[in-house]
């Protein structure tokens, strides 16, 4: 009983503790994290997509010397998944990179009001490197000629194609020659985007020629490292053509609104939970707030971009939880009508709701990380939010709920008509209780 008591207190204190955070803030040092959450202050927190807060755009168009030989078009959109990736790399999942006219490429940053910012940000385009285990750059964007997608019929594999310029092939070749004597977790050469590292591919051979291949693992992958690696192989330089700031897609009161309708829809599940399995609804209510706190600390501490998809997903999640409580309880009411004592009532229920649980939430899981990896701008964004809402769904629905109900059964509350059954069936089991001489609990 006593460490019962002492685990709901500590419960009690850490629930306390996420929800102030929320809405008050914290500072510990250097360590802070924003009032309300970043959601109405540039202080850091939660980054808001571009619906939401606006941002800023830069559109570009390439600086052509003379001499050059490619394929403008292709060399464009090419820039367009670099710029794209790189956006997502730095955190930035609800930007938009898109072909502008014949020549020009604009990029959108949101939460950023000053587009020199937001150059800064997005830093070079392409700024590419090839570092081996030692630490030794050996081949840079200049030394690309082309990369390119293919296929490898007898190993059944999608690799990349690259061809780099004969005044590397030396260096590359004594690289390569040294890393394939290196043991396995040293014999690779990193593909670094910027400070990003996009591929860390192992040394198989040494290299003599300026023809490489890099195997992947599929075509999406075979496709996403042609299009970077090709990138530094660029003739061309970008300048920035047209710079500003832009207002928030869906208006200024687009944030408060939703925050007050998902507000809204909060209540009303948490009134309809109480009044549907009483106690239990109690408890899931208070499980449900601690949730919501829990997922705005994470997308504050790991700077979320929240868009209206990613509020939604939020949302979505919400109501995961939710259904899993409302397995558990009935659950709970089907064992308390077949006559089980309460405590047996809320073991079980949980025991048997646990894997109907689980598997509803791995396959929400699967299309959240699908849509993480396949998806883009919003689509990404929301994939995120959702991520992070069945987890923690997960945690507060099957862990800090039945903690809190065996609680209240060990704390002596085992009225079965607290637990959601009703009172007719209620009295009918205290009355084959009596009549088998003992008493329902």
């Amino acid at each position: 009983m006593k460490k019962r008591i002492v685990g709901c207190c500590l419960l009690a204190v850490i629930m306390a503790l996420f929800i102030y955070v929320c809405f008050a803030g914290i500072t510990i040092g250097s360590f802070k994290i924003p009032p309300k959450l970043g959601l109405y202050s540039d202080d850091g927190g939660i980054r808001r997509g571009l619906d939401l807060d606006g941002g800023a755009s830069i559109t570009f168009e390439p600086v052509v010397e003379s001499g050059y030989a490619g394929n403008l078009d292709n060399d464009l959109n090419t820039v367009v998944e670099v710029m794209r990736k790189r956006l997502t790399n730095l955190g930035y999942t609800e930007g938009n990179v898109y072909r502008t006219g014949p020549q020009g490429i604009t990029v959108e940053i949101p939460g950023i009001s000053s587009p020199e910012d937001a150059i800064d940000v997005l830093g070079q385009t392409a700024n590419l490197s090839f570092i081996t285990s030692d630490g030794e750059v050996v081949l840079t964007g200049k030394d690309i000629v082309s990369a390119t997608a293919g296929y490898n019929s007898q190993e059944n594999r999608f690799v990349v194609l690259m061809k780099i310029s004969s005044d590397a092939v030396s260096r590359f070749s004594e690289a390569t020659k040294r890393m394939s004597q290196l043991s396995s977790d040293k014999n690779f050469i990193a593909i670094m985007l910027d400070d990003t590292q996009i591929a860390k591919p192992y040394v198989e051979n040494q290299i003599t020629s300026t023809d490489c291949v890099i195997t992947t693992n599929s075509q999406e992958q075979a496709v996403e490292y042609a299009a970077v690696i090709a990138a530094g192989a660029l003739p061309f330089a970008l300048e920035a053509i047209e710079q500003r700031s832009i207002g928030p897609t869906l208006g200024d009161g687009a944030l408060e609104s939703s925050l007050i309708a998902a507000l809204l829809g909060l209540i009303v599940v948490i009134v309809l939970m109480i009044i549907l399995y009483r106690l239990p609804g109690v408890v899931s209510a208070v499980a449900l707030v601690f949730y919501v706190s829990i997922v705005c600390l994470i997308c504050t501490l790991f700077q979320i971009n929240l868009s209206l998809p990613g509020i939604a997903g939020i949302i979505l999640s919400i109501g995961m939880a939710v259904d899993a409580n409302v397995i558990i309880f009935e659950r709970i009411k089907e064992e308390l009508a077949l006559g089980k004592s309460t405590s047996g009532a809320v073991s079980s229920g949980f025991d048997k709701a646990l894997l109907a649980i689980i598997d509803s939430n791995i396959t929400t899981v699967i299309a959240a990380v699908v849509l993480m990896i396949f998806g883009k701008g919003t689509i990404q964004g929301f994939a995120v939010t959702l991520l992070i809402g069945v987890l923690c769904s997960m945690f507060t629905a099957v862990i800090v709920t039945k903690y809190l109900l065996r609680s209240l059964v060990v704390f002596g509350v085992r009225n079965p008509v607290l637990y959601g059954l009703s009172r007719k069936n209620a009295e009918q089991r205290q009355l084959a209780a009596d009549k088998n001489g003992g008493a329902a609990k």
